[in-house]
């Protein structure tokens, strides 16, 4: 492998992009040499999803939020370090799933030589292979996919993925946190569902995000946990036959780790973010012509989310569920 080409792989945004290149990784290390710039949670998915993989730890200021476009508030000393860092590798090829200059300009920046992308803005000035534009609503899986071809990496269809074998666990795992605000369904409707499916008879773990524990608690939930990392997430996760929550990371690790999914979406298409599992379902957002809007929110609520209720959910959940003794086959 030692002599395998070197080959740059960037995904700098969240823990659920990070889970939906997990494919690309795994079958692309079989080929090469690979490195990966991202977030540094990625080292905690690294250990158990593709270990052969090098992480290089990166939060690029253009993934913040708000004040992204502020150009004169980035850490350009930082940004060049960065290329510096990545140039002295030495990388073969290099390649980004999203149709983002600012991924062209970065493989530019190190100095790899051959430079796979999709094209926008004129992007393909920082390429050596400018693919043509994705849809927009294509699955983020399948733009990996299209990377991969000229690297003779053969990923199958999303349909012809399998998850790996789960057996002899009754635990639902119930996520209510989000990265954003308006990915977050209500606080109460959750509580509304954890109830029903303890009525139903399943045992039922509430995971959630730090600021929402006291929520919980006043709601009578004491036990709710809010995981401090991906590997605390990955211990509970584990110990799931399904996990219920909005669109979020938490959501596509679960998936990753072969738990079958239910996602209450609200800004996005599902189209494009359903987690990786054959058995993932979902309920989609309410109509809105801003969508997909991601996560800022045009509106003083998003509408597409809080117009979503409990019994659509319960709807939805209830015959994808089945029961605590049946679990659907694999």
């Amino acid at each position: 492998m030692s002599s395998a080409p070197k080959l740059l792989v960037v995904e700098l945004w969240g823990v659920g992009d990070q889970a939906m290149a997990t494919p690309f990784l795994q079958e692309a290390a079989r080929r090469y040499r690979v490195w990966l710039l991202g977030k540094p949670y990625a080292a905690d998915l690294r250990p158990r999803f593709w270990p052969q993989v090098e992480i290089i730890p990166w939060t690029a200021p253009w993934t913040v939020l708000r004040g992204k476009y502020r150009l004169h508030r980035w850490p350009w000393r930082e940004i060049v370090r960065v290329g510096m860092r990545l140039r002295r590798e030495r990388f073969d090829f290099g390649v980004s799933g999203r149709w983002d200059p600012r991924d062209h300009f970065l493989l530019f920046l190190a100095g790899v030589r051959h430079r796979i992308g999709f094209r926008r803005a004129g992007s393909q000035l920082w390429l050596t292979r400018a693919l043509e534009p994705p849809d927009a609503r294509a699955h983020r899986y399948d733009l990996w996919r299209a990377v991969g071809r000229p690297l003779e990496i053969d990923l199958p269809e999303r349909s012809q993925r399998r998850a790996p074998p789960r057996a002899g666990r009754a635990l639902g795992v119930v996520h209510t946190g989000a990265a954003q605000p308006v990915r977050v369904w209500p606080l109460e409707r959750y509580r509304a569902l954890v109830g029903r499916l303890r009525q139903r008879g399943w045992a039922i773990q509430v995971l959630c995000d730090p600021g929402q524990v006291d929520g919980w608690r006043e709601q009578g939930e004491p036990s709710a946990v809010a995981p401090g990392s991906v590997s605390d997430l990955l211990e509970w996760i584990d110990r799931a036959a399904w996990f219920v929550g909005n669109d979020s990371g938490a959501g596509h690790v679960a998936a990753l780790a072969g738990v079958r999914t239910f996602t209450i979406f609200g800004p996005q298409v599902p189209a494009g973010f359903t987690p990786l599992h054959p058995e993932a379902e979902y309920i989609e957002g309410k109509p809105c012509p801003a969508k997909p809007c991601f996560d800022l929110c045009r509106y003083p609520e998003p509408h597409c989310l809080l117009g979503v209720s409990f019994e659509e959910v319960w709807g939805r959940l209830e015959p994808w569920l089945g029961s605590p003794g049946r679990q659907p086959a694999r």
